[in-house]
């Protein structure tokens, strides 16, 4: 009987362990069918930004993704990227990504000859001011050792 008792007691201290990854939270499913389409990248702005330079996902300056095309699609969750700016290196993929209940907008870069599952690295971005034909993407940045808010303003395509 107490054998019982200990593993009763054991399983529901497993089973309550809850995790707070973010990408194992509730899904807002709202806010990704509102994000459903085609948008642009009509501006970033941070604090500074005609001074500093801020690399953005790894792929090129945050100036880049001014006119960049941003296309998502809600039902599985997954979409594409193109950097288009003229005096910029030219950048597509795919992506995934998703919107968790506490406005957070996680977002994968892939290659195209490997699956989102493997793919470890990610962003977590926060969701503001999103209305039918925009949504801002807010970041956190660090420059010399201050916290900035890198904002990416995107406006619907029709």
């Amino acid at each position: 009987m107490k054998k019982i008792l200990f593993l009763t007691a054991l399983a529901l201290v497993l089973f309550s362990c809850k995790s707070n990854s973010i990408t194992n939270s509730k899904l807002d499913k709202g806010a990704q069918v509102a994000m459903k389409g085609n948008w642009v990248i009509s501006s970033v702005s941070y604090p500074g930004s005609e001074y500093i330079k801020v690399n953005s996902f790894q792929i090129a300056d945050s100036q880049c993704f001014v006119g960049s095309n941003w296309k998502f699609v809600s039902n599985n969750n997954k979409g594409n990227i193109a950097l288009t700016k003229a005096d910029c290196a030219p950048f597509s993929s795919p992506i995934t990504w998703f919107v968790n209940r506490d406005g957070q907008f996680v977002l994968k870069v892939l290659n195209a000859d490997i699956k989102a599952k493997k793919v470890r690295e990610g962003y977590v971005l926060n969701v503001a001011n999103q209305t039918e034909t925009s949504f801002q993407l807010v970041d956190k940045g660090d420059v010399g050792g201050k916290s900035i808010d890198v904002v990416y303003q995107f406006q619907k395509v029709n």
